[in-house]
């Protein structure tokens, strides 16, 4: 959970002792967590009270979406799941890094999410199918086309799943960053027609103004937003993604362009559907971009470097087997 340290920032630490979960109403499930994966941008931000960030009275809290388990109980109204079955939950706040949660399984709300998992997906690998299925609704957002142009700013997770959705969409991907781990990550799995390193003169000498239908900004960097529009050509669309306060921009080079700009929150169960289709078919591969399985006991390594040194880490899934706790 995220509380505040002694030295008045925050940490996020296992805490022992807390209540069990409720038995499941008609329309949950009870579940045995397996495996949970850390949410790098949503979970640092939390770290670093960013601006969608848990208020300092609400402290001690938990903030996770992506859990992997075994069911060990059923709701009254939960059909075709049954005890023993290994399903992903994605519910803000619910599927949360804990031994045991109680989730919905039906009757969902807006932003709720919920599978048993087909055989051959790998429970680690769905530890982070929340935010690769960010990554495919961010995809349906930008509605691309087949042939189209697709510049994807920022390789961290979410920009590696990104680049993947977008080219089994049919673009012809370019993907940037200045971290040369990314880049050699993003080569590594293919997906992108291109690989660029921004890093320096990187931009203006590598992305030429009014070339790309579809720009997706995963990284965020303050100041970037006028060569986000400038790169995007005539009625092409840009997407904010990365967490931010404010966004400021040359309403005349968005006017004259006609640029369609669009933001998205979260996932569905539409959004997880269609990315097991698409990591059953193989043309999204989360494997690579799990960097470690760590044991749950030892979450204070991870959450540390992710407060201080986010860019060292990429894909993290926490185990809680026995002994991991």
């Amino acid at each position: 959970m995220t509380q505040k340290a002694s030295d008045g920032r925050r940490e996020k630490r296992l805490i022992s002792g807390l209540s069990e979960p409720q038995s499941p109403a008609a329309n949950q499930v009870k579940v045995q967590t397996m495996f949970t994966g850390l949410t790098n941008g949503t979970e640092r931000n939390d770290l670093i009270a960013g601006n969608y960030s848990t208020p300092d009275e609400k402290l001690p809290a938990g903030m996770g979406y992506q859990n992997v388990g075994r069911v060990i109980e059923v709701g009254s109204a939960v059909d075709g799941v049954t005890p023993g079955d290994i399903v992903y939950s994605g519910t803000w706040l619910l599927s949360d890094h804990a031994e045991r949660v109680t989730v919905p399984a039906t009757d969902f709300q807006r932003f709720d999410a919920f599978m048993k998992l087909p055989a051959g997906i790998d429970p680690k690998h769905a530890a982070l199918f929340g935010f690769s299925s960010v990554g495919v609704r961010i995809c349906k957002a930008a509605d691309i086309r087949l042939g189209e142009r697709v510049l994807v700013v920022g390789l961290g997770g979410l920009g590696q799943i990104v680049t993947q959705v977008a080219s089994a969409m049919g673009g012809s991907v370019t993907a940037c960053d200045i971290n040369v781990g990314r880049l050699d990550l993003a080569e590594s799995i293919g997906a992108a027609d291109r690989v660029l390193n921004t890093a320096g003169r990187g931009w203006p000498d590598q992305i030429e103004d009014g070339s790309f239908d579809v720009v997706i900004d995963v990284a965020g960097v303050p100041g970037m937003e006028d060569a986000l529009l400038n790169a995007a050509a005539v009625a092409g669309r840009v997407l904010f993604i990365a967490g931010r306060s404010r966004v400021d921009y040359d309403f005349n080079a968005g006017q004259f362009k006609e640029i369609t700009i669009r933001q998205i929150a979260h996932f569905d169960n539409d959004d997880l559907e269609k990315l097991t289709r698409l990591v059953q078919s193989g043309k999204v591969r989360i494997g690579p971009l799990i960097q470690e399985v760590v044991p749950a006991k030892d979450c204070a390594r991870i959450y540390d470097a992710l407060r201080e040194r986010p860019d060292t880490l990429m894909g993290i899934v926490f185990s809680w087997a026995d002994g991991d706790v």
